[in-house]
């Protein structure tokens, strides 16, 4: 009877984790959490998570890596997606490797230049040091290196 019991506990973890999946990819941290949220056990959560990862459902290495690509469309920069991944619970050498390898065609600074420049177009109308400092301001929210934006900021013309 107990077996029965966690065989059922034990497809419908399974069941929830592939309704969360079903919407988009997710990190394993991320279907620990909700499964502990909607009150598994922690020996059901944790045969649900090794099933998932030996069937290839849950992959940390290939979520972080879509998750770039899809956030750097937005566009992003390094250090928020660093952050993004650090939240969803992958691990720091996974981010470093899939950073690095997104560093090798993503350059930072040619992004930055041309959201400054679109920015500062919008706000031209305004005292120029303010524009500047807002355009400052939202490329430190976009994750963006404040070196970088200091340099390409101070390269355009107002």
């Amino acid at each position: 009877m107990v077996i029965k019991k966690n065989i059922d506990l034990l497809q419908k973890a399974k069941n929830y984790a592939f309704l969360l999946l079903k919407f988009r990819l997710r990190s394993e941290r991320e279907i620990r959490q909700r499964l502990e949220k909607k009150k598994f056990n922690p020996e059901i959560i944790e045969e649900a998570l090794v099933f998932l990862k030996e069937k290839k459902f849950i992959d940390d290495n290939y979520f972080a890596k879509a998750w770039i690509e899809s956030r750097i469309k937005k566009p992003l920069g390094i250090r928020r997606l660093k952050t993004e991944l650090r939240i969803k619970g992958i691990d720091k050498a996974i981010i470093d490797t899939k950073i690095n390898e997104t560093k090798k065609s993503y350059f930072e600074e040619d992004v930055v230049r041309e959201i400054a420049a679109d920015r500062l177009n919008k706000l031209k109308d305004i005292d120029p040091q303010k524009a500047k400092r807002r355009v400052y301001a939202y490329l430190l929210r976009r994750g963006f290196s404040p070196e970088v934006v200091i340099d390409v900021i101070s390269q355009l013309k107002m």
